[in-house]
């Protein structure tokens, strides 16, 4: 099924529950999206640790190395099986650890992805979402973490491994008032991540969290508009219900801030969509 870039809906950020906390098939989740009206759904679940030498070390966040390649090649048949129907796209969800991402580029190398999301879930050794983290700093303390997490960001760009950034302020998540950290290090972030060409995923599952909203905030994505940095759609949807959530409220806020285009990827190709454009 051929797609016309100018009306094309899709969502490129979709789990199932081999990773452990989400529900449902991959097949659900394309099912849900041909009821949706999506043209495009990518499947994007969270990749094994690869650098650690368990095969399995954390059955609640990511599969397990062993069945990566089922993961793969699952995808791959339902993308024929529902050709006719909608596109499938053949994503991943990478974590960025620094130093160990060699180990995750030599296995995604070896299979024929679409896109690779690349997303930081730690810092300081900590999970994003852990709550509570931030009880007892200093606000010195707090601005040292908001700029390592954009430092490992900054990081991933600069990789060559990924098509698109996941959630860049997700941080926030379980925090609100970590918008309102004073530090310049977003405006440094930003024009690296235009440099290298990535895309930043507006991700709608923010509403789920306690920040309530999407990621990243207007105020970053005023900045990433000023800096010409593409933009793309996810929702990061963890049951079926949710894919494609809110995409055309994300499409006319984007319009209002002054966007005219957002991407998807195709073959590791991009492909750009006119915003305001209907189905």
């Amino acid at each position: 099924m051929k797609n016309n870039p100018t009306n094309t809906i899709f969502d490129l950020h979709t789990h199932h529950e081999r990773c452990g906390h989400a529900k449902g098939k991959i097949e659900d989740y394309i099912e849900s999206a041909i009821t949706n009206g999506l043209h495009v759904i990518g499947i994007a679940d969270h990749a094994p640790y690869f650098h650690m030498k368990e095969d399995h070390p954390s059955p609640g966040i990511t599969m397990a190395k062993s069945d990566f390649s089922n993961y793969v090649n699952e995808v791959l048949t339902l993308k024929e099986k529902y050709q006719d129907k909608i596109q499938v796209l053949l994503g991943v969800e990478a974590d960025f650890f620094p130093g160990e991402m060699d180990h995750y580029e030599k296995q995604l190398k070896k299979y024929p992805f679409d896109y690779i999301i690349g997303s930081v879930h730690f810092v300081e050794s900590l999970s994003i979402f852990k709550k509570g983290r931030w009880e007892g700093l200093t606000k010195e303390q707090k601005q040292k973490t908001k700029e390592e997490y954009y430092r490992l960001i900054e990081l991933s760009a600069r990789s060559g491994m990924f098509q698109v950034l996941g959630h860049i302020d997700a941080m926030k998540g379980f925090y609100p008032e970590f918008s309102q950290i004073e530090t310049d290090v977003i405006e440094k972030t930003l024009p690296i991540i235009a440099e290298h060409g990535l895309a930043i995923e507006i991700n709608t599952s923010g509403k789920t969290k306690d920040s309530g909203g999407w990621y990243p905030s207007d105020e970053i994505l005023e900045r990433a508009l000023y800096y010409n940095l593409s933009v793309t759609f996810g929702s990061d949807a963890h049951v079926p219900d949710r894919v494609g959530d809110e995409f055309n409220l994300v499409q006319q806020h984007l319009k209002e801030i002054g966007f005219k285009e957002w991407v998807y990827f195709d073959d590791k190709k991009r492909i750009s969509v006119q915003l305001g454009s209907k189905a």
